[in-house]
């Protein structure tokens, strides 16, 4: 069974969904679309602050893990896109506090891509990622 996860909390998705959940048996595996620094109302909700960008994007990812009955422990994968190298660089003690914050100390696999831009000019981050029980 699969099915489209779209919280409330979210901006409503137009053309994706903010997850799909796919139930096999007794294993739940949650595929997360990409979400950026978003408000409720679908706009970047701190233009030009990376650190800001990624705590709002990584809350976001919070509540679609919520929706599906998960939480950050589910986490198996993570793909972070920024779109400077040097901004994650200057932010990467501010991230790892947010990271503990959310996460603690559950570390999925992760990997980072710098990007030349993402589809909304300003926003910084974009994180996708697996999760699963």
């Amino acid at each position: 069974m699969k099915r489209p996860i779209n919280p409330a909390e979210l901006a409503d998705p137009v053309g994706f969904s903010h997850g799909w959940l796919v139930e096999h048996g007794p294993v739940r595996t949650l595929y997360l679309a990409g979400q950026c620094g978003y408000d409720r109302s679908g706009r970047v909700e701190t233009p030009g602050d990376l650190v800001a960008q990624m705590e709002r994007a990584m809350r976001n990812v919070g509540v679609v893990l919520r929706e599906a009955g998960m939480d950050f422990s589910d986490l198996v994968q993570l793909n972070f896109y920024v779109t400077s190298r040097d901004d994650y660089a200057t932010a990467r003690r501010a991230f790892g506090r947010t990271w503990r914050e959310l996460c603690g100390r559950h570390y999925p696999g992760m990997a980072m891509f710098m990007v030349a831009s993402l589809l909304d000019e300003e926003a910084r981050i974009e994180i996708q990622g697996i999760a699963a029980q």
